[in-house]
């Protein structure tokens, strides 16, 4: 397993998505990963499956220390106070004492990020946060806060249709990890022929190439979502093989601006 070193955090790359997951589906689908060898849970307040995430957690039998949680603080109240309860509402569900790493799911212009962050840091001190970070941030206002907080993590919708490189650089350059939502491009990777020719060099599949794609960029991270045991496996076995330099490119070279995941609330993207 490839683990990133950013920040004095030891973040597994690959973690298993739980976003659509809810109920009994997601504490299976979390006791699965854990049983396959993920170690990286990722999960959110709005996502309402905390709970569910807990309960996997628990049912696996995995001792808390070996792994690593992300949750994150939605957008809707982000002051001092807001976060503050957000995040006990969340250890609660989870079930668990602290989370390794909290992020702020959104950028939301009707608070100062550096006052929602110097809050976010209160919780660190207070133990119950080990590593700060965000999502969805464009340069400019990722910038401000790495000034701001040791972020270590801005999560973004990242899959080969979609260049991030100046995200990545703006957090390679203040040691920081992208971390790539929607990896598999939600699905269309699965039936990319040009991921699929990639891959049978290698006699692994389209997704396994894209997901080792990301494991061979420095400071870059995934969090593929899988429902079926199969998929979790699959998702998973792609520490075996190295994508050649010339693959690497042709993937990037897949690129066109497609961004699947625009809301209303979201912020502007300079590519």
């Amino acid at each position: 397993m490839k683990v990133e070193s950013v920040r004095g955090a030891k973040v597994p790359a690959l973690g298993f998505g739980t976003f659509r997951m809810k109920d009994a589906e997601c504490t299976q689908a979390v006791e699965n990963a854990l049983k396959i060898g993920y170690r990286h849970l990722d999960t959110a307040e709005i996502y309402e499956n905390e709970k569910a995430v807990g309960d996997g957690i628990r049912t696996s039998g995995i001792a808390r220390g070996e792994l690593f949680i992300t949750t994150k603080a939605w957008m809707d109240d982000l002051s001092p106070d807001g976060v503050r309860k957000s995040l006990d509402q969340s250890l609660q569900h989870l079930g668990i004492d602290y989370v390794d790493l909290w992020l702020i799911h959104w950028p939301n212009p009707k608070f100062e990020v550096e006052t929602t962050l110097a809050a976010m840091l209160k919780e660190v001190d207070a133990g119950k946060v080990r590593h700060v970070g965000v999502s969805n941030f464009p340069v400019a206002l990722f910038e401000r806060a790495a000034k701001a907080a040791p972020v270590v993590c801005n999560q973004v919708e990242y899959h080969p249709y979609l260049n991030q490189s100046p995200v990545i650089d703006a957090a390679r350059k203040h040691d920081a990890l992208v971390m790539a939502y929607a990896p598999l491009g939600i699905g269309k990777c699965h039936a990319d022929e040009k991921l699929a020719a990639i891959g049978a060099k290698y006699g692994k599949t389209a997704a396994q190439v894209t997901l080792r794609w990301f494991m061979q960029q420095p400071h870059v991270g995934a969090i593929p979502k899988a429902s079926s045991y199969a998929h979790a496996e699959e998702n998973l076995d792609i520490f075996d093989f190295e994508l050649s330099a010339d693959d690497m490119t042709a993937i990037h070279a897949l690129a066109r601006g497609e961004r699947m995941i625009q809301p209303d609330f979201g912020p502007e993207w300079d590519n």
